[in-house]
């Protein structure tokens, strides 16, 4: 019996949290981050990809939730697949489907978050970072961005 390829699930590591997050860029070309309630280290906003939902799906879902930021996912560029250890759970690897999303909308923290912080994407505006942003995310989009 042949088996479609829809009708396979690629199995995930148990160590693996799969999310959706954004490079938000706003209109001075600042990009946003935020920290959770309860942490110490800002991260691009996003979240977990809930089971059968695509990424832009739960992205937009995230942001809405956690920023009271709607956006149009058709807007949205996919930036690519990334992966990184996981900032808050020990052990764990994180996943990211990443898109870019250029905004001029007010964002304030809600949810799980607890801050925001706007900062210029060649440093890291004197924060401490999740080794995702700090090193996979933001070096890439400094090379993909115009001089």
């Amino acid at each position: 019996m042949l088996v479609s390829s829809s009708d396979i699930s690629c199995a995930i590591p148990p160590n693996t949290i799969r999310i959706a997050a954004a490079v938000l860029i706003g209109p001075d070309g600042q990009t946003l981050l935020v920290r959770k309630r309860g942490t110490q280290a800002f991260m691009q906003p996003g979240g977990k990809i809930d089971a059968h939902e695509q990424p832009i799906d739960a992205l937009a879902r995230e942001l809405e939730e956690e920023l009271a930021l709607t956006i149009d996912p058709a807007r949205a560029t996919y930036l690519g697949h990334f992966c990184a250890p996981a900032v808050n759970e020990p052990g764990f690897e994180v996943q990211a489907e990443l898109f870019l999303l250029h905004i001029d909308a007010v964002v304030a923290p809600a949810a799980e978050i607890e801050e925001v912080q706007w900062i210029d994407p060649s440093g890291d505006g004197g924060l401490t970072l999740a080794p995702l942003t700090r090193d996979v995310i933001l070096p890439f989009y400094r090379q993909i961005i115009p001089a």
